[in-house]
């Protein structure tokens, strides 16, 4: 580093100073609190971008101390200024938004930003300098293509994480150049995005076949193409999740480190990501029915229903959870045209309502354990732990008692030589229920009990003797 101090130092905030940009974290923010800021934030785009920054910043709710900061430009500035420089903050962002920031870090001499009239971007904010502090009177720290005239007019030009392509058009223009580059992965947090681990509840598309035990091509078929058209929209929703609850993963010990509140993939290409995932597997559906989309389109409604209010509400919340969870069993029903037992649905009704209130559960004892007495985005206080608790327990003992109910029923002697060996079946999810109750209970359950359960040792082994007690019933 060659610190010029007779010079300023002009950082950028959006994709410099921090990684992420404010004007989508002031939309998601906005939109989580009220949906109807969609339509107030499109009829402000006419007036312009400093407008629809300034109205958007002004509905949000944005927490400068969780926001992803780049660790390389923070320690940059604090030897810029150990050594007598002075550092200036002059963004595209709103005015308001850049003073929250730079009042948080306590790092800068000076806070310029888009006024709500004049959109500080590119060559208007490289007249700005020029005229603040005049010709070639400061470095600049940027990040994109749009920062080129900055840079132009610049003493030297310091870039942050840019592609080989603009550092060879920064090089061109300006004598003296320095690079920031983090290490960054570029394939892995997209990836992660997906939450790929979550399309296990997908498999629950094949349980129709499965219970009614038709194994033909057709019904094979079209349960696998229900299940990419699950995960594909199940992944969009997910996205539109974390781009709504970012301020409250970044707050939360290991939600912190999901793609987007980590900053490592940009809010934009989530956007973009959620929109795509949808619509291509809205698209898949043609290989099914229009029926099968119906119930695509309901999911897809249900689960942004739920994101954006429902998820807030006592009760409702989990009995949502229950019902998107039993959506796939029926969606599996309409894909392969197999009818569901009413003891099915029952059993799966309160299983997974069982399954939501464990979810919850845990996620209060995480919140008592790191002294939050009130979840963030959940309508719960920690004092309604027992409740919950006993939700949690009651339904799965009422699933297990569905089950001893068909095991004893005229129907099960259609599908099962030796009907019997089901009540192995009843014991084990007796037991596991119980026991997921208590590893919730001691702090241990993960976040959400089924992904749990995919890496709990003991419930794979549950599963495997469900599993040969479910084979040895059909074949014996």
């Amino acid at each position: 580093m060659n610190f010029d101090t007779r010079k300023i130092l002009v950082v950028d905030l959006d994709g410099t100073l921090l990684r992420t940009d404010m004007l989508y974290e002031n939309f998601w923010s906005a939109f989580g609190s009220d949906w109807r800021c969609l339509f107030s934030a499109i009829s402000a785009l006419p007036h312009g971008r400093a407008h629809l920054k300034r109205h958007l910043a002004e509905a949000a709710t944005v927490d400068a101390r969780v926001l992803p900061y780049n660790n390389k430009v923070l320690a940059y500035i604090e030897e810029w200024r150990k050594v007598g420089g002075r550092a200036v903050l002059v963004t595209a962002s709103d005015q308001q938004v850049a003073q929250a920031i730079a009042d948080h870090l306590g790092i800068f001499d000076e806070v310029h930003g888009s006024d709500g009239a004049q959109n500080l971007k590119g060559a208007t904010k490289a007249a700005f300098l020029e005229e603040r502090f005049g010709e070639s009177g400061f470095f600049y720290m940027g990040d994109t293509a749009a920062d080129l005239p900055v840079w132009e007019r610049a003493e030297k030009a310091i870039t942050v994480d840019v592609p080989q392509k603009i550092r060879t058009k920064v090089e061109a223009l300006c004598d003296t150049v320095e690079h920031l580059q983090s290490e960054k992965e570029t394939i892995k947090p997209y990836i992660k995005a997906l939450r790929p681990h979550q399309w296990l509840k997908n498999l629950l598309v094949f349980v129709p076949m499965l219970a009614a035990h038709k194994f033909d091509g057709p019904a094979i078929a079209s349960s696998v193409t229900a299940f990419v058209c699950f995960s594909l929209i199940a992944s969009g929703v997910y996205i539109l999740n974390d781009l709504l609850d970012l301020s409250a993963d970044r707050a939360h010990p290991r939600k912190r480190h999901r793609p987007f509140a980590a900053g490592a993939v940009p809010i934009a290409h989530g956007t973009l990501m959620a929109g795509a995932l949808a619509g291509f597997g809205s698209f898949l559906t043609i290989f099914i029915g229009w029926e099968f989309l119906v119930v695509m389109i309901g999911y897809y409604l249900l689960t942004t229903a739920y994101s954006l209010y429902l998820k807030r509400l006592i009760v409702i919340d989990i009995c949502m959870l229950a019902a998107l969870y039993t959506i796939r069993i029926f969606a599996g029903s309409v894909a392969t045209s197999i009818g569901l037992s009413i003891w099915l649905l029952a059993f799966s009704v309160f299983f997974f309502l069982s399954l939501a209130a464990i979810k919850r559960q845990a996620e209060l004892i995480d919140s008592a354990e790191r002294g939050n007495l009130k979840p963030s985005g959940r309508g719960y206080h920690v004092d309604d732990l027992p409740i919950i608790s006993m939700i949690a327990i009651a339904a799965g003992y009422v699933s297990v008692l569905v089950m001893t109910l068909y095991v004893n029923s005229p129907a099960v002697m259609e599908l099962y030589a030796c009907p019997e060996a089901l009540w192995g079946v009843c014991a084990i999810l007796l037991y596991w229920i119980t026991r997921a109750v208590m590893i919730a209970h001691r702090g241990l359950m993960h976040d959400d009990p089924v992904v749990y359960a995919a890496k709990d040792g003991t419930s794979q082994i549950c599963a495997l003797i469900i599993l040969a007690f479910t084979l040895g019933s059909a074949l014996l």
